[in-house]
């Protein structure tokens, strides 16, 4: 396994939707593997394929609890069913460093995906983990978490970024 470099907006890559996987294979289960180790590394709870220059409909996630590893291995997931009832709660994204902004989403998901084998599986999630579901599919169709922001928002964390980055910097404060 190698961590791969994540990808920082503003680059195109991150809004350009994901096109679906056909075949699951050894390679595709160790790009998944390489994405799992980069995401802890950085650290995070969620790294979606095109974070990292892949362009395929899968993403990885870990949200065990008290250092327990729990890895998922998402591909080609499509959210089946959204709850009427919002929530909303600070997000970040490892793509928009040391960025933040109050995102509203439905508060219950039911996710249907491939996992690393080819099987289908389903997850009904709510909490943090439907949060970052959404989030992570939201990457797989070019969505940036900033474009659930109100513009104002979005602007002037961009310009941290790009502030930042002129800085040598990731991300700023």
């Amino acid at each position: 396994m190698a961590p791969l470099e994540i990808i920082e907006a503003p680059d195109k890559r991150l809004t350009t939707p994901a096109v679906p996987v056909d075949r699951i294979d050894d390679a595709l289960r160790a790009a998944l593997d390489d994405m799992l180790e980069t995401m802890y590394a950085a650290p995070g709870i969620g790294l979606a394929g095109p974070q990292v220059g892949i362009p395929k409909r899968v993403f990885v996630a870990d949200l065990g609890e008290q250092g327990a590893r729990a890895p998922l291995f998402v591909i080609n997931p499509e959210i089946v069913w959204r709850s009427e009832e919002q929530t909303t709660a600070e997000e970040g994204c490892l793509s928009l460093p040391k960025q933040f902004g109050e995102v509203t989403r439905p508060a219950r998901i039911r996710l249907r995906h491939l996992d690393r084998e080819g099987e289908t599986r389903e997850i009904e999630a709510d909490g943090l983990l439907a949060r970052c579901l959404q989030h992570e599919v939201d990457h797989l169709d070019g969505i940036l978490f900033t474009d659930r922001l109100s513009a104002l928002k979005r602007t002037l964390i961009m310009r941290r970024l790009a502030k930042a980055k002129r800085q040598g910097g990731r991300g700023g404060g």
